[in-house]
């Protein structure tokens, strides 16, 4: 490990002069939350910034609270927080079981969600579930506030679509219906996620049938995918979704086009989406997101 380069730490007062510093900085300054993966890719020279914007000194950004039809979390929310939170646990429980998952409890307790979702790590949980979930990113930078769908804020491996001045300052994820149920399962082996499936089905009245059906698949590829051929496959009676299973799982992996790395093969990869979709399937119709 080299040793880290000398950078300056700005504490900007409101989340204005935050923007306007990163403007000021350009490729030179980087935005600052939990820093959990920031310090340790530029500890390890793969990252050099002269400047850090410690966006944890505006308030409100850590904020847990339900309004208009929706639950915000706050960009600089703790993943430990959220996984504590009793508000979160009461809607989304399926978010607070993915978050007791998410690396240890010291990466937990200083990691962000909005410094995971900005850093754009392919093999990380939380933009998976979030897509599923359907969650919006809410961003602000000089001139004007943005709302983006997960889909749109990753743009691809270490990859966002902010700008240099715009901050990640909250997701938004809407209030689920009784008939929603989800599931959140990854696979693990070494320090990061080798796969992420995340399920989120809508019920009839009856429970019998799947109205509707969002699948994600994550950590195989530069970022999450959907398919809506897969989707497509998980609606309708639940008897005759869980035969189209295997079929949806190829959809899906087609979709994400798994890569070779070294977390396993494309091939090995796609025998995981079939099998962690199965089990995510039979999960989240054993147990209701809300």
């Amino acid at each position: 490990m080299m040793p880290l380069r000398r950078f300056t730490i700005h504490q900007p007062r409101n989340l204005k002069e935050a923007s306007e510093m990163l403007a000021q900085f350009g490729e030179k300054g980087r935005l600052y939350a939990g820093g959990t993966e920031l310090l340790l890719a530029m500890k390890h020279d793969l990252l050099r910034y002269e400047h850090l914007v410690d966006v944890k000194t505006a308030s409100g950004l850590d904020r847990i609270e339900r309004k208009d039809f929706a639950l915000h979390i706050g960009g600089i929310a703790t993943h430990r927080a959220i996984e504590n939170s009793p508000l979160v646990r009461e809607h989304f429980p399926v978010i607070c079981e993915m978050e007791r998952n998410v690396a240890n409890v010291r990466v937990r307790a200083a990691g962000t969600l909005g410094g995971n979702l900005c850093f754009g790590e392919p093999h990380s949980d939380p933009a998976n579930l979030l897509l599923a979930l359907n969650a919006k990113a809410r961003v602000r930078g000089r001139s004007e506030d943005r709302v983006l769908a997960m889909d749109e804020l990753i743009a691809g491996a270490y990859e966002t679509s902010l700008a240099p001045d715009e901050i990640l300052t909250g997701v938004e994820i809407p209030l689920a219906p009784k008939s929603q149920k989800a599931a959140y399962l990854k696979f693990q082996i070494h320090e990061r996620p080798t796969l992420g499936v995340a399920l989120v089905l809508e019920l009839d009245e009856s429970g019998r049938a799947i109205t509707k059906a969002r699948a994600v698949v994550g950590c195989v590829s530069p970022k999450p995918c959907r398919s809506e051929k897969a989707e497509a496959l998980l609606v309708g009676e639940r008897e005759n979704v869980e035969k189209q299973l295997p079929e949806a799982a190829k959809a899906l992996a087609d979709a994400a086009q798994p890569v070779d790395d070294l977390e396993g093969s494309a091939e090995y990869k796609r025998h995981l989406i079939g099998v962690f979709l199965r089990r995510a399937f039979a999960k989240a119709l054993s147990k209701p997101v809300a």
